[in-house]
């Protein structure tokens, strides 16, 4: 698992961000705090982020029927065993599967124009194979 100087590492470089509450039975007069958001509100943003993350998640997990023997980096592991240390995964497989989706979904774009590319080739190839086919020795 992730070992104490690394989670170490990891919590000194996040950010902590304290939002004050604003109380919503002030009187009249009272002014409210401006640029900062009601604590409801930013409840239910992390709802909903939770909740976006764990549609993502379980996208990630189903049909997972194949098996990828797969090396990584010290930073991958890290990664990978800190879902499973939150329990927002159960394995460093669901893990790796999980983040391999996310990644093909924010790379979409590209993959469509290596699918592209790739059929152009497929085709070339067919086509090569043919001429050399049609084209006996004499």
């Amino acid at each position: 698992m992730v070992k104490a100087k690394q989670v170490e590492e990891v919590v000194e470089e996040t950010p902590v961000v304290e939002e004050e509450a604003v109380v919503e039975d002030a009187p009249e007069g009272a002014e409210k705090q401006e640029g900062k958001k009601p604590t409801s509100a930013s409840l239910k943003d992390a709802l909903k982020q939770v909740e976006t993350f764990g549609q993502a998640l379980s996208d990630a997990l189903q049909a997972r029927g194949n098996v990828v023997m797969v090396r990584v980096n010290d930073e991958a592991l890290i990664h990978l065993d800190m879902l499973v240390d939150a329990e927002v995964t159960k394995s460093r497989s669901e893990s790796a599967a999980f983040l391999i989706a996310e990644g093909i979904k924010a790379n979409e774009v590209l993959f469509e124009k290596i699918g592209a590319i790739t059929q152009q080739i497929a085709e070339l190839r067919e086509q090569l194979r043919k001429e050399v086919k049609l084209e006996p020795e004499a």
